[in-house]
């Protein structure tokens, strides 16, 4: 189901888009920015999370990561 927004836009602009109407379908066009920049958007504010979330946590002493790689791979 979707819903109607409106928008206003310079007259100019509106008539310039008019002249155009015949080979753009303004409100796909419109549509797809908005899904683009939504998602975008989206992606920004749940990698801001993530970057609070990995701050929140503790450090990890110098080496661990190395011991734990060559830990994994001895035991194979």
């Amino acid at each position: 189901m979707s819903v109607v927004i409106s928008l206003r836009v310079p007259r100019k602009l509106k008539e310039k888009m008019d002249l155009l109407k015949d080979s753009v379908n303004w409100s796909e066009e419109v549509r797809r920015f908005l899904e683009k920049r939504v998602e975008e958007l989206y992606r920004l504010r749940v990698l801001s999370e993530v970057r609070k979330v990995i701050e929140q946590l503790p450090e990890v002493p110098r080496g661990t990561v190395t011991r734990y790689v060559r830990e994994d791979r001895d035991s194979n």
